[in-house]
């Protein structure tokens, strides 16, 4: 047993997303939440300032003693897992290697920022298991600020779905991979505009699952106490506001400012 907490972090508050599907699956473990809501969005940054930033959260979240780092960002785990891998002497999970893995689609669809479509991390990982996998990507960089602004359920939401994936209508996908952790929280919205025929793929519970098979093996799990504690580069309140509509808890929760 090991009761050291799990660090998450998020270029803001789309990683909530990822903690709600641990939550469901290891629902015993102490959890510190980070957002950095103070330089998002981390999808239009160059590399090395992607890199940069996460290399500072992850020194900050080690200083917290965790035992475990998620990289809850879609961006961050495509451009950053790796150096952070090299850079850092513990486990860290991304949110896109579990996915890939999950992946049994002869065609799929991925939105994801536009540094992370750039990349091409998730055609690359995909093709590591499923090399026939036919691969359709689109960058939707509008969708972070929609979420951070509190839009998901607007008429400017709706908008902007239908104009970035319009052309998954004529495509022959069965599943689409909603590649960055703001993404879900528009889930209904994309799912409207495409219909139910094509499945919503939820990274952050592919990642809750791969973390919670991992620490079952290394015998890391928690006992029962479930603490959380969130911190953000910006106003905590602030975070809150944004926050509450689809992460209700933390309403009961300080979120508290670091600056990095």
């Amino acid at each position: 047993m090991d009761n050291r907490p799990i660090g998450i972090f998020d270029s803001g508050v789309g990683g909530l997303t990822v903690l709600k599907e641990y939550l469901k699956e290891l629902p015993n473990e102490n959890y510190i939440y980070f957002g950095d809501t103070a330089r998002l969005p981390y999808g239009s940054k160059s590399k090395n300032t992607i890199v940069e930033f996460s290399k500072q959260i992850t020194e900050f979240l080690i200083s917290q003693n965790v035992k475990l780092i998620v990289i809850a960002c879609g961006t961050a785990s495509a451009i950053a897992y790796q150096d952070l891998v090299k850079s850092f002497d513990l486990p860290i999970i991304d949110i896109i290697s579990p996915t890939a893995k999950a992946v049994k689609d002869s065609s799929i669809g991925v939105i994801a920022t536009k540094a992370t479509i750039k990349s091409q991390a998730w055609e690359n990982e995909i093709h590591q298991y499923s090399p026939h996998t036919k691969i359709h990507s689109i960058a939707c960089p509008l969708f972070v600020p929609i979420v951070e602004e509190g839009f998901a359920d607007s008429e400017i939401a709706k908008l902007a779905v239908k104009e970035y994936l319009s052309a998954f209508e004529k495509s022959d996908i069965t599943s689409l991979i909603l590649g960055c952790t703001h993404y879900p929280i528009l889930k209904n919205t994309i799912q409207t505009q495409l219909g139910e025929k094509i499945k919503l793929m939820n990274a952050g519970h592919y990642s809750a699952l791969y973390a919670k098979e991992y620490l079952e093996q290394n015998n890391l799990l928690a006992e029962n106490t479930g603490e959380l504690s969130f911190y953000s580069s910006d106003d905590g309140n602030y975070f809150k506001e944004i926050a509450k509509n689809f992460f209700p808890v933390i309403e009961n929760y300080n979120v508290q400012k670091c600056m990095l």
